[in-house]
């Protein structure tokens, strides 16, 4: 007959009691090599401690981080000085490590680092081979598994940024045997088809899970593969040597999504923007082509003979005019002149001294008589009066005292 029953809670509160009070268990330092690894957004940091017999849970509390001294990565080999407990909601036994010390490296993180300088030395790493990524790809391959939450997240993310863009899957195998040649075969398939870029990647995981992308064949398809391709293996701290062939690495999946598929939205809004700038730049055009038209036209109608003739007939027409305006004040000032010299001569004229009492004698021959030197008794004389004139004889002459005085 069974002895008392106990709920699975008390058995794990039990056991963690039994770890709680080994001595050993809470001052102990274990080795092994760290798997898994991830940096929690909290500051924590999980993973996993193995050897070749068996693994266990580690955690890393960000209160302890500050006597790690370095970045923790798969594949190392290291010594985690904490305390075995048990964490009684799962009933799995874990180290909370209050430190962690480098342990030499693990193997598989030997071969990585192997592999990875020799193909950097062949140059399948040089950025002279990188080929830019499409900004407007409108057919993306993506290399992954049919089924992993990689592929969720890049369908996802490229439907809200372009649901016009095409997606062609290549279900490959990520993980375990046979992975790396479905890789490669995903890689050659798509380069035939002719797609505008390659997304090969899937979701985070351990150093083991991710060995596929590790391999050397499929370090060798992304440096053949004639079209662009993005890696996205893992989470943004795990590197793999496809990230460093590739011709760009994405941290995750998601921002793979985000550099190979452009936004539907921004394109339009760069387009209308275009638009708006180029019907400006063309307004602009236009008017200067109708400001110089119009100026043509205006010089063409100056260069005109028809125009010239105006242009001669209106100066024509102003020199006549400045003429007539000279002869008037010419005329005008001679008249002036004139009137003055006939006053001047109406002033000496003999006829004007006629009407004053005076007379005007000349000779038979219209000679002027100015003198009784010129006369004798028995000549005749006309007589020119204001009113008229008279012939006269004349019938004595005498010279005044001071015509004969002058004369003797």
């Amino acid at each position: 007959m069974a002895g008392n029953v106990y709920s699975v809670g008390q058995i794990s509160g039990y056991i963690k009691n039994m770890f709680e009070q080994d001595y050993l268990l809470k001052r102990i330092s274990v080795s092994g090599e760290v798997s898994n690894c991830k940096y929690h957004t909290s500051g924590h940091i999980y993973f996993t401690l193995k050897d070749e017999k068996a693994s266990m849970a580690a955690i890393m509390f960000a209160g302890n981080r500050r006597n790690l001294n370095f970045t923790l990565r798969d594949g190392q080999k290291v010594v985690v000085d904490g305390q075995i407990t048990v964490y009684e909601r799962d009933g799995r036994y874990q180290i909370y490590a209050r430190s962690i010390r480098p342990d030499g490296m693990g193997e598989l993180y030997r071969q990585y680092l192997l592999l990875k300088q020799e193909l950097e030395e062949r140059g399948l790493f040089s950025p002279e081979y990188k080929q830019p990524i499409p900004a407007y790809a409108r057919r993306v391959g993506i290399v992954t598994a049919p089924t992993g939450s990689a592929i969720r997240d890049i369908m996802q993310i490229s439907h809200r940024r372009n649901p016009y863009v095409q997606l062609i899957l290549y279900p490959a195998l990520v993980q375990g045997a046979g992975a790396a040649a479905s890789i490669v075969r995903g890689i050659e398939t798509l380069d035939r088809l002719g797609v505008d870029c390659i997304i090969i990647g899937r979701g985070g995981g351990s150093i083991e899970d991710l060995w596929a992308f590790n391999e050397e064949i499929v370090a060798q398809a992304i440096f053949d593969c004639r079209t662009p391709i993005i890696s996205a293996v893992g989470h943004e701290t795990d590197y793999t040597i496809a990230d460093f062939v590739s011709d760009l690495r994405a941290p995750t999946p998601s921002a793979a999504a985000e550099l190979a598929v452009f936004d539907n939205e921004q394109f339009r809004s760069a387009l209308t923007d275009m638009h708006r700038r180029m019907c400006l730049v063309l307004q602009n055009q236009i008017d200067t082509q109708k400001n110089r038209l119009a100026y043509g036209e205006a010089q063409l109608k100056l260069l005109h003979p028809r125009a010239r003739l105006t242009e001669y007939a209106r100066q024509i027409r102003e020199l006549e005019e400045k003429l007539r305006q000279s002869v008037d004040r010419k005329l005008e000032s001679e008249r002036n002149r004139l009137m003055l010299y006939s006053e001047r001569l109406g002033g000496l004229s003999p006829l004007n001294k006629l009407g004053k009492g005076y007379v005007y004698a000349t000779d038979q021959n219209g000679h002027p008589v100015v003198g009784v030197g010129q006369l004798t008794a028995g000549d005749r004389l006309k007589l020119r009066l204001a009113d008229g004139s008279a012939d006269v004889l004349v019938d004595q002459v005498e010279a005044s005292q001071s015509a004969i005085e002058k004369k003797e």
